[in-house]
């Protein structure tokens, strides 16, 4: 859960079980409810948003301004289940929650500010302390959004170099040069600019997001179903996204590069994603046995509502 986030408003969200195939998305009634919102957790998870299945074009056309060569060969990817991904950047809240539960290194926030700042000054390696330890308290595979699913919701149908047109604009995003109160100076809280088309924050500028792909300088060879590229040599990891401290075009939907895995920065951050079709192991919440009262055998979520959260069961 995100800080500063404790009361979402809008019409009621889906509650759907943990265990849910494509054709039971859709039966479920995904379609009128695309940015349908939930947590694994009531007070320690992130807010999850459901992101359909789909086709895009992966990388920039030769004609785009700014662009590099590591960002073609344009290829069509076909995503063909849905997923989740988180609706914000990690937070300090987030992670600091990690933290107090052991599994989490501390880390500084530069005197940007901690709760709902996205959580900044994190390797790749540290990311991967903190999906493994949300697997553990929910039971669930949580784990860094891959390349291609990042360029997927980053994108979110568009085909322009940045999801709202093909020029940066002003108040879209927080970078340098974009014309917000934070630019070039430090993060904003996360949220403090609109969504895109699948209800996502902070895609474009803030802090800089991991994911779980290895770095190669061409896309020659990679996979066309939004999967993992890995490779026998993995020195680098994919970054994407751009950040409060870069340039505009930077912040391009395409506009990718790599960094070892142990490197950290103060706008260096990530985001979360989840399969929608995983089955719950036992988490941290039911192994403590806690106190909350099942609402259904099959549903452990909890869901928006114009009220608050409604309870499904799990731990508090």
């Amino acid at each position: 859960m995100s800080g500063g986030h404790e009361s979402i408003v809008g019409s009621h969200q889906l509650c759907l079980p943990k265990s849910l195939s494509s054709s039971q998305l859709t039966e479920a009634g995904r379609a009128p409810n695309p940015h349908g919102t939930f947590r694994d957790c009531v007070n320690d998870c992130p807010d999850m948003i459901f992101v359909p299945a789909g086709s895009f074009l992966m990388g920039s056309p030769i004609a785009e301004a700014g662009r590099n060569d590591n960002e073609g060969p344009v290829h069509l990817v076909t995503i063909k289940k849905p997923f989740a991904v988180s609706k914000f950047d990690v937070t300090f809240f987030d992670w600091d929650t990690c933290v107090s539960f052991k599994a989490c290194d501390a880390l500084s926030d530069d005197n940007m500010g901690r709760g709902s700042k996205p959580v900044i000054n994190v390797s790749w390696e540290q990311a991967q302390q903190y999906v493994a330890w949300l697997s553990r308290r929910t039971g669930l595979p949580y784990r860094l959004p891959t390349e291609a699913e990042w360029e997927y919701v980053a994108r979110a149908g568009s085909s322009t170099a940045y999801p709202w047109g093909n020029e940066i604009g002003r108040g879209n995003a927080n970078c340098r040069g974009c014309g917000s109160s934070w630019d070039n100076d430090q993060t904003s809280p996360v949220g403090s600019f609109g969504p895109n088309a699948f209800g996502l924050y902070d895609t474009h500028g803030n802090v800089w997001q991991w994911v779980e792909d290895c770095y190669q300088d061409s896309y020659s060879g990679a996979p066309t179903d939004g999967s993992i590229r890995i490779t026998d040599i993995c020195n680098r990891r994919v970054v994407r996204g751009g950040s409060w401290f870069t340039i505009p075009r930077r912040l391009r939907s395409a506009y990718r590069f790599g960094l070892a895995t142990t490197y950290s920065f103060n706008d260096l951050g990530f985001r979360v994603v989840r399969s929608l079709d995983a089955v719950a192991n036992g988490s941290d919440c039911d192994r403590r046995k806690a106190s909350t009262t099942p609402i259904s055998a099959t549903s452990r979520w909890f869901v928006r509502s114009s009220t608050g959260l409604s309870r499904s069961t799990g731990c508090r």
